[in-house]
């Protein structure tokens, strides 16, 4: 049985940011306060950057850039996406993403439905500040993202 849900406001200098991989992470709407129904991060990546080619088996993820320029590759596709830009992966599609700046980070927003991806984030990552560039990747980072991927439903391609 779901919980009632209320509305719920998170101001722009609020939410839960971690570091990851280079990038920072913040979660605004955790799939426990949507009951499952969704998760909604924001990410700020370093200019040149992007995870490599991976499969969401149990979400789809909606990329909706904010400021900056982004390459997502999705199945056989490749778009150019500039801000105001909206990019929807359906679950079991491999796809990718890169910072195409060289000397700007990028910001966006990950819809994932439904919510779940949000907990992979808060698990591996460590403290961050929303909003800016986190520290360089680590292989900590990279190792810990692999041992967590069957949990999280997700494989590297």
């Amino acid at each position: 049985m779901s919980l009632p849900l209320s509305p719920r406001h998170v101001p722009a200098d609020s939410g839960e940011p971690v570091f990851l991989v280079g990038d920072t992470y913040t979660t605004l709407l955790s799939s426990k306060e949507t009951n499952g129904e969704l998760s909604l991060i924001e990410a700020v990546v370093p200019a040149d950057a992007g995870p490599p080619p991976h499969t969401h088996h149990g979400e789809s993820e909606t990329f909706i850039l904010m400021d900056g320029h982004l390459t997502i590759e999705a199945g056989d596709d490749k778009y150019e996406v500039e801000p105001g830009g909206v990019v929807y992966v359906p679950k079991g599609v491999r796809h990718s993403f890169r910072n195409s700046s060289a000397t700007k980070p990028a910001r966006m927003y990950f819809l994932y439905a439904p919510g779940g991806m949000d907990g992979m984030f808060q698990e591996i990552g460590t403290p961050g500040r929303r909003g800016v560039v986190g520290p360089p990747l680590t292989e900590a980072d990279v190792t810990a993202m692999a041992a967590v991927a069957g949990k999280y439903n997700y494989t590297f391609d």
